[in-house]
């Protein structure tokens, strides 16, 4: 089986748990022959170069978000009106409230540009403005958007082109050929995938291991905007999200929390199904295997630092620790210091100044415990000590994950926002019993082998980790509980299964092309053998000059000017065939 894995500033390039599991779910899988689209957000990542990949992953096609897109290429008089069209159908589904006309535009714009070339400069013109402008005044605009100015259309037409650009790649002619379209995310990691489903009838999975439409949503609520863009985005976002929500033959949300987003936006239940996130459980063994390793009067937290993480509530809640139990000391692992939970999607100059924020944020929580808990020394000679830490992962004292979950017998996790909790997942398979905040997909993941308490209440907080630390009984029973539950769940063995059954289930439809072809299975593997396996690697193959194809009394003659290749794009003389073909025009 052919896979088109579809990623977005991940899998092959970046770090992180986005990378992880889509490396596992390939390695997993090792009879089926994955292709790699990769959408990179920075020149940065393409730098620090791909993770070795396996020998089953054929393909590998990386198109930037980050660089410009301007291929020198015009449209003549004819190309533009149908452009104006599909244009204004979009942005009149995104100002109004008929996601059907952001359809046709989304999907006309495509065609355009598979028959084409790019859109860069249709997407930059006045024409794209003024398109803009007249769907900002329409009646059915809310507010927000009617009070839009010329710099707000600018700035939005600027975002609009880069979200665009996967409507303009050289993507489509392969992935036509595979099986399954399976998109590592939403949003705009998706649009090929869509559009593969639109034009070609390949199946497409959509995974969301974290919404990016609430990504989006709260990303550019901590950023200083002018509200007229925010809203345009949010629409824009919404739009898209619904309208892969409602043609993905299959949705795989990675909790509960997420599936409930997609149900709102329009997903129908009976193409949902959940599938948690895959984690080596192989890590986490010896500490988890050894529930009596640790300090009984030591709370832990780990995780990236940023504001969502509600550090401060946490330190307050250990202030009230410390007047129950003397000897309690909490130590903080940083495994990041962060870009913020909403902002783990964004890129560039964003990035950098969220990361700058977490920072700032880390720098506050350090001189809180410096206030709150002044060091303290046994007696005159020794040397005072806090009984709050701030540590590393990779340091010494705990150079990985499992080290620093070991280190205490209670796990705490303090969030005012979480999407699935992979700290909290981790310190289960450790046999940790947890204490956390009842937001996101924590009460889902924990099950009932955790004790869980409201958002932002430091005094609820304390209470429940005054209980464990003065029940140790308690706190290894609900431990050992919850390492049986995360064994069940969450190792990379059931989530690999889970998508191996995923692929089956989407080929056993039966074809879906638009022209009836493409049964599953009706050529064996060995059919298809990548590269001139029968030619020798010093020889360079000669093809014959393919026949002209048979003129179309419905389309006027092709000009030089249409046969010149862009690097990027489509050839357009390639497109002028398959402009003629059932696949191009369904």
């Amino acid at each position: 089986m052919r896979i088109g894995l579809l990623t977005e500033g991940g899998y092959p390039y970046a770090t992180g748990e986005a990378r992880l599991w889509c490396d596992r779910l390939v390695r997993g899988l090792p009879q089926h022959e994955f292709e790699l689209y990769a959408l990179s957000r920075s020149a940065e990542q393409e730098e620090r170069g791909r993770v070795p990949l396996p020998s089953h992953v054929t393909r590998v096609r990386t198109a930037p978000l980050w660089a410009p897109a301007d291929d020198g290429r015009s449209y003549r008089r004819r190309e533009r009106r149908r452009f104006a069209a599909a244009f204004t159908e979009l942005v009149r589904g995104i100002c109004g409230a008929d996601p059907a006309r952001f359809a046709d535009g989304l999907y006309g714009l495509a065609a355009l540009a598979w028959e084409e070339g790019g859109l860069y400069a249709a997407l930059r013109s006045e024409t794209a403005v003024r398109a803009v402008e007249s769907a900002c005044r329409a009646p059915e605009a809310s507010r927000a958007v009617q009070r839009a100015q010329v710099a707000d259309l600018l700035e939005f037409v600027d975002e609009l082109e880069r979200m665009l650009r996967p409507l303009s790649l050289d993507w489509y002619e392969d992935l036509r050929e595979v099986d399954v379209c399976h998109a590592a995310a939403g949003g705009v990691a998706a649009l090929p995938g869509l559009l593969a489903k639109r034009f070609f009838g390949v199946p497409l999975l959509v995974t969301e291991y974290g919404v990016q439409l609430r990504a989006h949503y709260l990303a550019h609520s901590a950023r200083d905007e002018r509200p007229a863009v925010r809203a345009l985005l949010a629409a824009f976002h919404t739009r898209l999200a619904g309208e892969i929500y409602s043609q993905a033959d299959l949705l795989t949300p990675g909790n509960a929390h997420a599936r409930r987003w997609q149900e709102r936006c329009g997903a129908s239940r009976e193409r949902l199904r959940t599938v948690y996130p895959g984690m080596e459980a192989d890590r986490f063994a010896a500490v988890g295997e050894d529930p009596a390793c640790g300090d009984p009067h030591t709370l832990v937290w780990v995780g990236r630092v940023d504001p969502a993480k509600d550090l401060i509530a946490l330190l307050h809640a250990f202030a009230e620790v410390r007047r129950a139990e003397p000897r309690a000391r909490l130590r903080i692992f940083a495994t990041a210091v962060g870009t913020g939970s909403a902002a783990a999607g964004s890129g560039g100059p964003a990035a950098a100044a969220n990361h700058e924020v977490g920072h700032g944020y880390l720098a506050d929580c350090r001189s809180l415990a410096a206030q709150l808990f002044p060091d303290e020394a046994a007696d005159a000679h020794a040397v005072g000590e806090n009984p709050v830490t701030f540590e590393e992962i990779g340091g010494p004292d705990a150079p990985s994950p499992a080290h620093a979950y070991g280190s205490g017998r209670v796990v705490v996790l303090s969030s005012v926002i979480e999407g699935f909790p992979i700290t909290l997942a981790e310190a289960m398979f450790c046999g940790r019993a947890t204490v956390s905040t009842d937001v996101g997909a924590v009460v889902e993941v924990i099950g009932g082998t955790g004790l869980v308490v409201p958002p932002r209440n430091p005094r609820a907080l304390a209470e429940a980790c005054v209980t464990l630390l003065q029940d140790p009984e308690r706190a290894q029973r609900l431990g050992s509980a919850a390492r049986a539950r995360a064994l069940e769940l969450f190792t990379v063995e059931q989530n690999v299964a889970a998508f191996q059954e995923s692929y089956l289930r989407l080929l056993a439809r039966g074809p879906a092309r638009p022209d009836g072809t493409g049964v599953p299975f009706e050529q064996p593997p060995e059919a298809r053998v990548p590269g001139h396996w029968a030619t020798p690697t010093w020889a360079t193959p000669h093809p014959e000059p393919a026949a002209p194809p048979a003129a179309d009394p419905a389309e006027p003659p092709i000009r030089g000017d249409d046969v010149e290749a862009h690097p990027g794009l489509m050839v357009p003389a390639a497109r002028a065939e398959r402009a003629a073909s059932p696949e191009a025009s369904a």
